[in-house]
């Protein structure tokens, strides 16, 4: 299938990323290492290469270093083919001097910027999801159905929408209405599809559905602009209610595995979830795969450990662990003894070399990585953390909350932050 419309892809690069916090302490959430070896935005930047999108904008804010670093380092592109991915962080200009107020603030002070490049269309992609699209198939139907926007949408249980926005649509999948994160039960069940649309569903439920926003859009570049054109700052909210009835707007279904990993806790399942024998998104396939930085790093070394449903990171080194449920993420050291059981540990920046043991040893802080005979449970490890001797974590009958220097429960799930130090013997 071949794009017949110019287009350029918009990523949202999110704004403070309260909800993933402490991993969004140092980082913005696109750059959140994620699956051993990826950033969060590797997969929305595949998911547009793979489609035949090669113009991509990221708009960010807050924290933007090591995204920066990581798309420098990642997406160069040659000098024929046009191709480029550019970070657009907020700027002071004449007009204004604040930082984006929204999804829809951001793109509108970016118009100028789009308008370099010849597009008749704009993909507009949300940050923080775990997916796999083809954009060819959402951006050929929005041409087919002669549409001014087109969302993508896929069908989920009323009891698994919260804090979604909702449409429902026409049997044509033209949109009829809208409603932006909707709580009260009855207006929920009145967004609920119809027979007919659920008939174009592949898989069934028994459970009645609704069409959840995905975050993903394609709008003509006139209407874009035209819509933008006031000072409405968030698509969901105000943007896509304020069109209906004023453009053609419909909803492309999709089926297939879908996640919003803007939380602690979705994060943290959604990389477990890819340990499984089967998982529901698949790192391990020759076609469209999920681009990342070329580090060149060695092999993993496992000496003498049991590991029972795990991913490990390149250039890693396990002495006598039990890995169990794990994502373990590129350079960790784990030293001996050390058990871990439903763990993203995302690894180190960088190796240590002997001298720089002796310079910890004189500080007296760990080296970096998972100290001899540590247990964990239930934990995110961020990166580049030093954890010492017979440390102990386990957010197991504790609540939500700051507990340490470094240490965190989110979401019922220990965090330990990023370049944290804890010492030998610490039990939570």
């Amino acid at each position: 299938m071949i794009i017949r419309s110019p287009v350029v892809a918009v990523i949202m690069g999110g704004g403070r990323g309260t909800r993933l916090y402490p991993l969004t302490k140092e980082r913005c959430k696109p750059a959140v290492p994620l699956a051993g070896k990826y950033r969060i935005v590797d997969i929305p930047i595949s998911n547009c290469l793979n489609s035949g999108i090669n113009r991509i904008f990221l708009l960010t804010q807050f924290n933007t270093a090591s995204l920066h670093r990581h798309i420098q380092n990642t997406y160069n592109f040659d000098t024929f083919g046009g191709g480029f991915v550019d970070i657009l962080s907020a700027e002071q200009t004449e007009k204004t001097a604040d930082w984006y107020q929204g999804t829809a603030d951001a793109v509108r002070r970016n118009l100028t910027h789009f308008r370099n490049y010849p597009h008749d269309l704009v993909l507009v992609l949300s940050g923080d999801q775990l997916y796999r699209m083809d954009f060819r198939q959402i951006i050929d139907q929005h041409i087919r159905t002669a549409a001014d926007v087109t969302i993508a949408a896929i069908a989920l249980p009323t009891s698994a929408i919260a804090g979604l926005g909702l449409m429902r649509v026409h049997d044509d999948l033209s949109i009829d209405s809208f409603v932006e994160k909707p709580k009260d039960p009855e207006v929920i069940q009145s967004l609920a599809v119809g027979p007919a649309i659920e008939q174009l569903l592949k898989t069934r439920s028994t459970e009645k559905r609704c069409l959840a926003s995905m975050g993903i859009y394609v709008f003509k570049r006139e209407v874009l602009q035209e819509a933008l054109d006031n000072n409405m700052t968030d698509f969901g909210k105000e943007i896509i209610p304020g069109l209906l009835g004023k453009k053609r707007l419909f909803s492309y279904l999709f089926e297939g595995y879908w996640e919003d990993i803007g939380t602690v806790r979705a994060f943290f399942e959604a990389n477990l979830q890819l340990a499984h024998p089967l998982p529901s998104f698949n790192f391990f396939t020759q076609i469209d795969p999920i681009y990342t930085h070329a580090r060149y790093l060695p092999a993993t070394k496992v000496n003498l450990c049991m590991i029972d449903h795990a991913i490990i990171g390149d250039g890693s080194i396990i002495t006598q662990a039990h890995i169990k449920r794990c994502v373990v993420g590129i350079r960790s050291v784990l030293r001996e003894g050390v058990d871990l059981e439903d763990v993203v540990m995302m690894g180190a920046d960088y190796y240590e070399s002997e001298v720089d043991f002796a310079a910890n040893a004189a500080k007296g802080i760990p080296n970096i990585g998972i100290g001899r005979n540590c247990h964990f449970r239930t934990a995110i490890i961020d990166k580049t953390a030093r954890i010492g001797n017979n440390v102990t974590l386990s957010p197991v009958g504790k609540p939500n909350g700051h507990v340490r220097d470094g240490i965190a429960i989110v979401d019922g799930i220990l965090v330990v932050s990023k370049g944290a130090i804890v010492p030998a013997g610490t039990v939570v």
